[in-house]
């Protein structure tokens, strides 16, 4: 796919709205799973989602990289700070980090939803958003790289690979760091070395 992949900056947020459509992407989840807490989510609606990842792009810096295909967005991969998606640091996720301390280190960085067009799925959109993000993610002075996906099989229904395919990390660089759930393993790539102790 001949695709641009760009931070999710205020300006594209029509084009963000687009992509989602009316449902708003997931049962009305706009991206918000990974951001609040269950008791919250189990109040919201899908307009409260909406609004509340609206503030958040519009607060910088970006949650996200949109991909384009002929001026279109098709595809959305969430990527920050841990510190940023508070829930998928929670103790007993198969997503918790390995050292308590990553959770608030703004140099551990994870991968933790996608969500792409109908049409753009099955042809290698996924693949080169990682790439692109690992290429955003070392720019934006990240020192590591996680994501928590799942292993693909006949079974797997498109919508539970929200987190990503474990094979596309793996193509990617991605290691498996710890296996805290069958099938989700925890996989982290290293960006760059850690700054020797003084």
């Amino acid at each position: 796919m001949d695709v641009a992949i760009v931070p999710l900056t205020p300006d594209r947020w029509a084009d963000f709205e687009d992509l989602f459509g009316k449902q708003g992407a997931c049962y009305g989840c706009w991206c918000t799973h990974f951001r609040l807490p269950p008791a919250t989510r189990r109040d919201n609606d899908r307009a409260r989602n909406k609004d509340h990842i609206r503030a958040r792009i519009e607060a910088g810096p970006p949650p996200g990289l949109l991909a384009y295909q002929d001026g279109r967005a098709v595809g959305w991969m969430q990527i920050g700070p841990r510190a940023d998606i508070p829930e998928w640091n929670n103790p007993g996720r198969a997503s918790s980090p390995l050292d308590a301390a990553e959770a608030v280190d703004p140099a551990v960085w994870a991968i933790s939803c996608f969500f792409l067009r109908a049409s753009a799925r099955g042809k290698g959109l996924t693949h080169r958003m990682v790439e692109g993000g690992i290429a955003y993610a070392r720019a934006e002075g990240a020192r590591v790289l996680e994501a928590c996906p799942m292993d693909q099989s006949k079974g797997s229904r498109s919508i539970g690979l929200f987190v990503g395919s474990t094979r596309v990390f793996a193509k990617a660089g991605f290691a498996t760091a710890t296996v805290r759930k069958a099938g989700r393993p925890l996989m982290r790539l290293t960006l760059q070395a850690e700054a020797p102790r003084v």
